[in-house]
């Protein structure tokens, strides 16, 4: 018997990663190996002492460092501005230090000039440091779309003293974006017999424990070995799993309707995993309600009383999205449910209406509000 292989490119892992206490330090000597004239990409005013900090130990390291400052969200306007900057400062690698938009960008900037990358996360609100992937947002701060890239970063060090000054609620926003892994996968890759993939998404059920063991002492004990595991699930196994499953180890509805949900304005102030997290409910009551899922339904009940402990918005009220017009909140799912989103990744079919009333009953227990909203409309 012949069996039909498909053939898949996968972007596992950076070339090195250097992780713990002292990684940027002990990281130098790779960084003056792979370049000798870097950009040093930051954005953020909150993190601009540390990169002082960055660039004068690359000074010491006889490297000649050229600052770069993004002026918005990872957006092509930045992304041209500083690519003619960098040409023009003859620059040969980047490196990225900060959130998980200037590591998109840093990401994308050596990808377009064909230079080495290095990433440096300064929280573990994301996996962006690891992957082979960038977010594209507008200069207002609205999802445009994701680039694949060739391959993940040249070198990523995750230095535990930089990731623990970040705000306690960015290790929170890491946490809902790591879950995710789990409720994604499962559902949009759950049945693919590519042993790979099978492998990926129960490494993303092992995370989800993980996490659900250690996320709230992690959140209470910066110094623990609890918050060491849960930043770097999130910062790093996270980035694990999607190159190990690749494309076809699928996002779903939750980053689906983070994308939805950052066409409005008022979301722009939640970071990346709260409106991922909340995504999840969303992803988890269609789950309930179109797919008869009762398991998602029990999923929900426990992840509701976390999420809320973690500070995650759980509601459209928490969002800042509680006065919210019908017209807003139908833009939000005219974008999560247009052709092409993650969100059609799904089993069964999502109008919509169907993804409305699941944006308004995240919190339910097993109420129906289509009767509410027919009236509304």
């Amino acid at each position: 018997m012949t069996t039909s292989l498909v053939c898949h490119a996968h972007a596992i892992a950076p070339s090195r990663v250097i992780r713990g206490e002292q990684a940027w330090q002990r990281g130098l000597p790779a960084i003056a190996a792979l370049c000798q004239r870097p950009a040093l990409l930051g954005r953020s005013s909150a993190t601009q002492s540390i990169r002082a900090g960055l660039k004068a130990d690359l000074t010491g390291s006889d490297l000649t460092v050229v600052e770069a400052q993004l002026n918005f969200d990872c957006c092509e306007e930045d992304l041209i501005r500083l690519e003619a900057f960098l040409k023009e400062s003859a620059c040969d690698c980047v490196i990225a230090a900060g959130g998980g938009k200037v590591l998109d960008a840093g990401k994308l900037l050596a990808f377009r000039l064909k230079l080495p990358c290095i990433t440096v996360p300064l929280s573990a609100a994301t996996c962006a440091g690891w992957t082979a992937l960038a977010n594209i947002y507008s200069r207002d701060g609205a999802f445009v779309s994701d680039q694949s890239l060739d391959a993940c970063p040249d070198l990523l060090i995750f230095d535990h003293g930089l990731v623990r000054q970040a705000p306690n609620q960015t290790l929170a926003s890491g946490i809902a974006d790591a879950l995710a892994k789990w409720y994604e996968a499962s559902v949009g890759s759950g049945s693919s017999t590519d042993g790979i993939i099978q492998q990926a998404v129960q490494m993303a059920r092992v995370l989800r424990d993980q996490l659900l063991i250690d996320a709230l002492d992690a959140m209470a004990r910066p110094d623990s070995e609890s918050w060491v595991r849960v930043a770097e699930a999130c910062g790093l196994t996270a980035g694990v799993i999607g190159g190990l499953g690749g494309a076809q180890c699928r996002t779903v509805a939750a980053h689906a309707v983070h994308n939805g949900l950052t066409q409005l304005p008022a979301c722009h102030g939640k970071l990346h995993g709260e409106k991922v997290g909340f995504g999840i409910l969303v992803q988890l009551r269609l789950e309930e309600r179109l797919g008869g899922n009762q398991l998602a339904a029990q999923s929900r009940r426990q992840l509701l009383p976390l999420l809320k402990q973690l500070g995650v918005p759980i509601t459209l009220q928490d969002l800042g999205l509680g006065e919210t017009g019908l017209n807003d909140l139908r833009a939000i799912c005219s974008f999560a449910c247009r052709p092409g989103s993650d969100l059609h990744h799904l089993p069964f079919e999502v109008t919509e209406t169907d993804l409305l009333e699941a944006l308004v009953s995240t919190d339910a227990d097993s109420r129906s509000v289509s009767t509410s909203l027919e009236t509304e409309a």
